[in-house]
């Protein structure tokens, strides 16, 4: 009786879900502990715990799927896409005229004033050497 009022609680669908979120949480933990095992039979292990985790998870998303159980984002609009791609190519094109005005010859990496740290930098060095 207990079982069937289980059932009732949690739908197929909320179960799949929550598992497949759980999955997902657990692939993170296991790559987080291969990145950082220090020991080659420890890292050997989460590796082979993570992967095992990893299909799981694709199994999982697969049915859910096919089952019309896991709904995906809506596919973009192209026209949107494009909006927002020349949107950043004009913005990257702005930002290279502002630092070719800003900072004309010297390097772009790295802004110094003309002579401020430099002079700084050489009297320090002298200081060493005198």
């Amino acid at each position: 009786m207990n079982h069937q009022a289980n059932k009732q609680l949690l739908s197929e669908e909320d179960l799949a879900s929550t598992v497949l979120s759980d999955l997902k949480r657990v692939v993170r933990e296991y790559a987080t502990a291969t990145t950082e095992s220090t020991c080659p039979d420890m890292r050997q292990l989460f590796t082979k715990l993570l992967n095992n985790t990893l299909n799981a998870q694709g199994q999982l998303f697969t049915a859910m799927q096919q089952a019309n159980m896991y709904n995906t984002a809506s596919p973009a609009l192209r026209q949107e896409l494009d909006k927002q791609a020349q949107q950043y190519k004009q913005t990257q094109q702005q930002t290279k005229q502002f630092l070719q005005q800003n900072l004309g010859g010297q390097q772009q990496s790295m802004y110094v004033p003309a002579g401020g740290q430099q002079q700084a930098s050489q009297s320090q060095h002298q200081s060493y050497f005198n």
